[in-house]
């Protein structure tokens, strides 16, 4: 990215961060603001950076926008055990819209066919684009069933050695489906953050 980009990509992503700072009733503000600024621009002018964003169905900039925060966090003495809800706190307005239009979803009998859809299109978007690796994919008339050996996202967070970090990201598909729970039930078994895969089952709900 040239410097006009990562400017516009900063400030896109820095608001979550600030957002953070002031929930965090953290008073140096424009100091950690700053600090975090020549880290996350650094990081987009980085030979890592480069080599992550060439995946189309994953957005590397904001993954290395909360990759920043995490190692800011860190270097403020933060525990991994708190770092993963506070930055999902400060992102949870990122989320709100698309549950509400889940829940709006989730009051109609065609509710698992649409999450089915979902889950098939993003499938294709993922191999076609090689981000995420499956070792099995069974898409069911009442039953999606995958299991994930590989996935980006956690390569991203595993070059800065902050691995277990990524539970933020695999976490989005529990807020997710929080908002469907009339017609579809979502049961994680396993996840890449903290295991050796990604094993998630959506089953449709008979009322």
């Amino acid at each position: 990215m040239n410097t006009k980009e990562i400017d516009k990509k900063y400030k896109a992503y820095s608001k979550y961060y600030e957002n953070l700072l002031v929930n965090e009733g953290i008073k140096d503000v424009d100091e950690r603001m700053s600090s975090y600024e020549k880290r996350l621009k650094e990081m987009y002018n980085s030979k890592e950076f480069k080599a992550h964003n060439v995946y189309p169905s994953t957005n590397v900039s904001f993954v290395y926008a909360v990759i920043a925060m995490c190692l800011e966090l860190k270097k403020a003495g933060y525990a991994d055990e708190r770092i993963v809800p506070v930055v999902e706190k400060c992102m949870a307005s990122r989320w709100d819209a698309f549950v509400k239009i889940l829940k709006f979803i989730d009051l109609f009998p065609f509710c698992f066919s649409a999450v089915r859809k979902w889950n098939k299109s993003d499938h294709a978007d993922r191999v076609k684009d090689g981000s995420v690796t499956y070792d099995h994919f069974e898409l069911g008339k009442e039953k999606v069933e995958y299991y994930i050996s590989k996935c980006m996202y956690v390569d991203m967070f595993s070059s800065y050695g902050i691995r277990p970090l990524c539970k933020i990201f695999c976490n989005t598909d529990r807020i997710a489906y929080s908002g469907l729970t009339r017609h579809v039930k979502f049961v994680r078994h396993s996840d890449l953050s903290d295991g050796d895969a990604c094993f998630d089952e959506i089953i449709k709900i008979h009322r």
